[in-house]
């Protein structure tokens, strides 16, 4: 059997002594190192029982359990805050950060359904084109007319045409037509009718004017042919009444392709999990709970570490005898208490989450609230 060098009895830390030197300039671990190498040899039974060990494998497995921690910590802070942190800059370190939730990601779905509604916002623009009507003809394919602003172009949505009646308002003064009010004879009566018919003296009401002009676009609704369109397919535009001269009819429109893309640009933003900003924690900012977490977890890392050592040196020769390791009660008990640690730190961290503190806020206002129900209310004699 090979001559395993094993735990001396004492350590000192140098830089490089673990795997990784994540906290190897931090000078709380760099003291903190010795101690809870020495810690975990003498709770696995140093000086009564030899450690396999050496000091650097109890460096790894205090720098595993501190890596750990963050790992947990900042997992959840990750699930807790995601939705407000998708799509922020990833440039910055949010170790140490408080995470104000806002709506940013709720306006983000909302801007789908605004895309959806005139004049709501959306999440992508409009184009507006343009189509030459042409007098006496009705029918037009918007993607095969050469007219068309979107001629030849792929599917589209067309979210807006622009083609209404002529404003009322237009004939309201019409100069040769009359003021537009019906009230030419009350002009005459006050001395008003040698005046221009385009001019009115009369002081009216808001209202009077509004009611006329809705009495004017009725009228032309019942007894003339109504403008209006339809679309098929979002290409095929039919226009009523037949057009009786030349112009140019706009719209607006956005193709298929931009509006049911599903990849929204996020360059430089936090777009999943991996890339939250968050990097190992600070071991000199963790308070004493959380450095007990750690040296328990180190312990369960040490337990497994020495397990594996002996299970590979089952039998060791003693004068006149073999004795057996016991390597199978370490492994195993080192898997159930990592287990059962990081099960209390998740349990510990969900209790910290916005929806718990909100719980906990409601009760304490209802069981206050009841305990000044019960203080005696004082007795005014005047």
């Amino acid at each position: 059997m090979a001559n395993i060098p094993i735990w001396p009895g004492s350590s000192s830390f140098n830089t490089g002594d673990t795997p990784f030197g994540f906290y190897d300039s931090d000078n709380d671990f760099i003291s903190s190192a010795p101690q809870v190498a020495d810690w975990c040899a003498r709770r696995l039974g140093y000086p009564l029982v030899d450690i396999e060990l050496q000091a650097v494998n109890l460096f790894t497995c205090f720098e595993e359990a501190i890596n750990e921690y963050g790992s947990q910590l900042y997992h959840f802070q990750i699930i807790n805050s995601f939705h407000t942190l998708e799509g922020t800059a990833t440039g910055s370190d949010l170790n140490n950060s408080i995470i104000a939730p806002n709506l940013g990601n709720t306006i983000n779905i909302a801007e789908q359904y605004g895309s959806e509604a005139d004049g709501a916002g959306g999440n992508y623009k409009l184009e507006k084109g343009t189509l030459d009507v042409v007098a006496g003809q009705q029918n037009y394919d918007l993607l095969s007319d050469v007219s068309s602003s979107i001629s030849g172009s792929d599917s589209v949505y067309l979210k807006r045409v622009y083609h209404y009646a002529p404003s009322a308002i237009n004939r309201y003064f019409d100069p040769y037509a009359g003021t537009g009010t019906g009230i030419q004879s009350l002009m005459q009566s006050f001395g008003f009718g040698n005046y221009s018919p385009g001019v009115n003296f009369m002081l009216m009401p808001m209202y009077f004017d509004v009611l006329k002009l809705q009495a004017i676009e009725l009228n032309d609704s019942i007894r003339k042919s109504a403008y209006h369109f339809d679309v098929e397919n979002n290409r095929y535009l039919k226009l009523f009444p037949i057009p009786r001269q030349n112009y140019t009819l706009h719209y607006e429109y956005v193709l298929k392709s931009i509006a049911n893309n599903p990849v929204k640009d996020t360059t430089g933003g936090i777009t999943n999990m991996s890339n939250v900003p968050y990097t190992n924690p600070t071991y000199a900012l963790i308070n004493e709970p959380g450095r007990q977490w750690i040296r328990r977890y180190a312990l369960a890392l040490a337990k497994e570490m020495l397990g594996s050592v002996r299970g590979k040196y089952q039998s060791v020769p003693i004068p006149g005898d073999t004795t057996t390791l016991d390597y199978q009660r370490l492994l195993s008990e080192a898997s159930s208490e990592k287990t059962a640690l990081i099960e209390e730190l998740k349990t510990f961290l969900e209790e910290t989450t916005r929806v718990k503190q909100l719980e906990r806020q409601n009760q304490e206002a209802q069981l206050t609230q009841e305990t000044f129900y019960k203080v005696p209310y004082p007795i005014y004699i005047g």
